[in-house]
């Protein structure tokens, strides 16, 4: 498995690897990850279909990426997915999987009309004050200290940061600035999280930095994720005659571990309270998503809290990952990433309502009409003085191809969920009904005290999630302590998904399991084509210089806060430049 950039190998349509009819491939869950390495293997390893076997623990396909309507609790979404221009391989995939919405239309080519005609923007990112807006402005409010302290970070090694936490790089000013309330809010990053992960977002992404306050660098798809991207990746699979078998758990993977060499011998799953071994060869592959951030979801709804009913550190896909890294070093160290759920966890939940009083207060501050089924709040809007750090959003409606025309559905979320009352609601998060996170929801959106009652026990069906290990990929770690997504020496078995280990890539993304989809197969199949790389803005000057005018909000080299030795550096260096494409290049990023 190599690398590449530009058309080139974009455009190529790899040869049939030699032998790949004598393969057969399993694969261990049906997320993002785990279909993506399907869709490769049938397209780009073209593998027969009916030799593909994927195992999923649920009734249902997709993971983490949900869009349920349950007909006893309502509309449930857990969480969104915020996408990028620059998802080199879900772009990739995606051009080849047929839309069931439009006929004639792939995935990607129906997100890229959208998204043309509709394109995302904030027109309210932060609230305070019951609803008002804080009036960020698009502005990072960095000091001089703040500046220095997130540079030393995007420049430090990984090998530096290793095991430390965000608040291990940051004093606590850095807290206070625009910047951390709109990368937490927008990321779920906590200060306990990895300085690594951190790193590598600031990384990846600084191509987006001048889209970060108004949330402009994001896309959405126009239904929810399952019915957007999901059902459209099934299906493909499944007309190519790849087999799902749901409610299928995969307890143990064993392998024969060698310094040299390391060969997956037999697989084992329950199924319908029965017990079965798969014995497998060289040419069996197994693909393992190894942790899930979606394991121990707990369900409430309009009158009743969820409870989580899971211990630390177990789950099916823990529990499996576990078994594994026992028999070898090279398979990483799950207890890293799941020691605490009250690190990794956070509640959301789904609000449906038809009211106008709820729908003119949204309408207030988003300043778009909610119904109209174009861009409503364009990504969250976080209300900066919430004891439960809430923050909530709206897609374009309606979000269920079923869902009725005169509904609206919220989706909130908040990081603060365990020791933290309400400010309205007189208890902690993950206490309340469905009814008490709404109507905590209603009044960080203005609804007077006197209504909030009513509306949220009337106007409105809510159904919370409360998600144990949502953020588990953030724990602080180091080398290691993730699998390589085929590890060294491995003939046939490969990690994906959100824990295998990738270069530059984060997590948290669709992109990473699509990524990690795509690298395990072309690596066990020997497909001879470049595995796109991660966008590479970090290399690039121009988005360099971009982000230092945009993280000193518009200020010119000029009117930056130096010392005097800085200051007559700069003029030295101006007095170099003068005259030259580097004079060009400054000017034309603001910077003089």
């Amino acid at each position: 498995m190599y690398y590449s950039s530009g058309n080139y190998e974009a455009f190529a349509t790899p040869e049939k690897p030699d032998g790949i009819e004598r393969k057969h491939a399993y694969i261990v869950g049906t997320g993002l990850a785990g279909l993506s390495a399907a869709c490769y293997l049938i397209r780009d390893a073209q593998m027969p279909g009916e030799n593909i076997t994927l195992f999923e623990n649920l009734p249902l396909a997709g993971g983490s990426c949900d869009g349920i309507h349950d007909q006893s609790k309502g509309f449930i979404m857990r969480g969104g997915r915020e996408m990028d221009n620059h998802f080199e391989c879900m772009w990739d995939l995606f051009r080849s999987i047929p839309s069931i919405v439009n006929p004639g239309e792939t995935i990607f080519s129906e997100y890229y009309k959208l998204n043309k005609d509709d394109p995302n923007f904030s027109l309210c990112r932060v609230t305070q004050n019951q609803g008002q807006d804080a009036h960020t402005d698009k502005k990072y409010g960095m000091s001089k200290e703040a500046l220095a302290e997130l540079t030393k970070l995007f420049l430090a090694t990984d090998e530096e940061l290793a095991d430390k936490t965000i608040d291990d790089v940051f004093d606590d000013k850095f807290y206070d600035t625009n910047f951390w309330i709109y990368w937490q809010t927008m990321f779920a990053f906590e200060k306990w999280h990895s300085a690594i992960e951190m790193k590598r977002y600031m990384q990846r992404y600084i191509h987006h930095i001048d889209g970060l306050p108004d949330l402009s660098a994001l896309r959405f798809t126009r239904y929810n994720q399952y019915e957007s991207m999901i059902k459209p990746m099934v299906k493909y699979i499944t007309d190519a005659g790849a087999k799902i078998e749901f409610e299928a758990c995969v307890t143990d993977v064993v392998c024969d571990c060698t310094t040299d060499r390391k060969v997956a011998r037999q697989l084992s799953y329950t199924q319908a309270g029965q017990r079965h071994t798969l014995h497998l060869t060289e040419n069996d592959l197994v693909f393992v998503t190894n942790g899930a951030q979606g394991d121990g979801s707990a369900y409430g709804d309009q009158t009743h809290a969820p409870v989580v009913d899971i211990q630390n550190g177990t789950g099916p896909s823990v529990d499996l990952w576990k078994m594994l890294a026992k028999q070898d070093p090279s398979f990483g160290h799950p207890e890293k990433f799941f020691k605490s759920i009250k690190e990794t966890s956070w509640e959301s939940w789904t609000v449906d309502t038809a009211n106008r009083q709820i729908l003119s207060a949204i309408e207030a501050i988003c300043h778009r009409d909610p119904l109209s089924g174009r861009v409503v709040t364009g990504g969250i809007v976080t209300a900066k003085d919430s004891s439960w750090l809430l923050s909530w959003t709206i897609n374009r409606q309606g979000q269920f191809t079923d869902q009725p025309d005169d509904h609206c559905l919220i989706w909130v979320y908040g990081l603060n969920c365990w020791d933290d009352k309400g400010d309205f609601v007189d208890k902690p998060m993950y206490q309340c009904t469905g009814e008490e996170l709404c109507a905590e929801w209603l009044y960080h959106i203005g609804i007077p005290r006197e209504d909030i009652r009513r509306l949220a026990e009337e106007e409105c069906n809510t159904t919370p999630c409360m998600m144990p290990y949502v953020t588990s990929f953030f724990e602080p770690r180091r080398a290691g302590d993730r699998p390589d997504v085929v590890p060294a020496g491995s003939v046939n078995l490969a990690f994906i998904g959100q824990y295998a280990e990738t270069p530059r890539d984060t997590v948290f993304t669709t992109e990473y399991s699509i990524r990690t989809g795509m690298e395990a197969v072309y690596t066990l199949c020997g497909v001879d084509r470049g595995v796109p790389e991660v966008w590479g803005s970090v290399f690039d000057v121009r988005d360099l210089l971009r982000s230092v005018y945009m993280l000193t909000d518009g200020k010119k080299l000029s009117q930056m806060d130096l010392d005097l030795k800085q200051r007559m550096a700069l003029q030295t260096v101006m007095k170099m430049v003068r005259g030259t494409e580097v004079e060009k290049l400054l000017q034309s990023e603001g910077l003089i």
